[in-house]
């Protein structure tokens, strides 16, 4: 793949919104390619550019016994097998300088977390592999802000970066997407909704983050309304089940429908 993603997957002829989609966290060769294989039939049907994505490792669990991951190694490779069966791109989020340099040999989008978009240190490791940079942005940050984030990915002479909004804290058990930001952001940087972390409800009582998955759709329709470059959704086969935010992934076989009514949007509002 091209060391930057960017230029491919948002000038097509199609004029769609693109994607950043897959499962939470890694648990497995045939449930990712499971996954991938599903996806990019539906990407390639509807021509919505796609970058495949699965964390290597949870790193930010809310509780020391949750699932972290199979083995770094392991589940990088799975990654590299998805990129190189499909011929789509990948996208991974890493949490440490070391981890910057290990995921980059494997994955073509280094996802910085919204918790730690304002580690300087960290940012400017992505940046330096030349892969594609995608930085979070954090629940603590207006969008206005991000630009020095961005700005210390163009310092270290990488221009392949992209911001992505995933919602503002309210409270301390919830999250809400101000849709102002998008434009905001879009003015210094490719912008991307991240629809189902936005919807999490993190800090439960019983240290397991909830969601409302039930409101994907509406967070998703008000984004391409709005205008956004990309969407994020992370989506699984059977969430009940999935060792990871389970509770806020949009179940797999309500994919298609979803995409062809926000493919529709989008083709009604650029009509004007």
């Amino acid at each position: 793949m091209n060391v930057s993603v960017i230029p491919q997957i948002k000038h097509t002829e199609s004029g769609n919104f693109f994607l950043l989609a897959g499962p939470c966290a890694i648990e497995g060769e045939e449930m990712a390619l499971r996954i991938a294989e599903k996806l990019v039939g539906i990407s390639d049907k509807l021509e919505i550019p796609l970058v495949f994505k699965g964390s290597f490792k949870k790193a930010n669990r809310s509780r020391i016994d949750s699932f972290s991951g199979i083995g770094d190694e392991k589940a990088l490779k799975i990654l590299r097998k998805v990129s190189e069966t499909f011929q789509v791109p990948t996208v991974t989020d890493i949490h440490t300088n070391e981890d910057a340099d290990r995921a980059a040999q494997y994955v073509d989008v280094l996802q910085i977390p919204a918790f730690l978009v304002r580690q300087t240190d960290l940012v400017v490791a992505a940046a330096n592999t030349g892969k594609t940079v995608n930085l979070k942005k954090g629940q603590f940050m207006s969008p206005e802000s991000m630009k020095h984030a961005v700005q210390k990915v163009l310092d270290c002479q990488n221009n392949n970066v992209m911001v992505t909004d995933r919602g503002t804290m309210f409270g301390y058990q919830d999250m809400v997407v101000d849709f102002r930001g998008i434009p905001s952001m879009q003015q210094f940087a490719t912008t991307v909704l991240d629809v189902t972390h936005s919807l999490q409800q993190p800090n439960q009582t019983t240290g397991v983050t909830g969601g409302r998955p039930d409101m994907i759709e509406t967070i998703a329709r008000a984004g391409i309304a709005v205008g956004v470059d990309g969407l994020f959704i992370e989506t699984h086969f059977d969430p009940a089940n999935a060792k990871s935010d389970g509770a806020n992934m949009l179940h797999l076989d309500y994919f298609e429908g979803l995409m062809t009514r926000l493919v529709a949007i989008r083709k009604t509002i650029t009509s004007f």
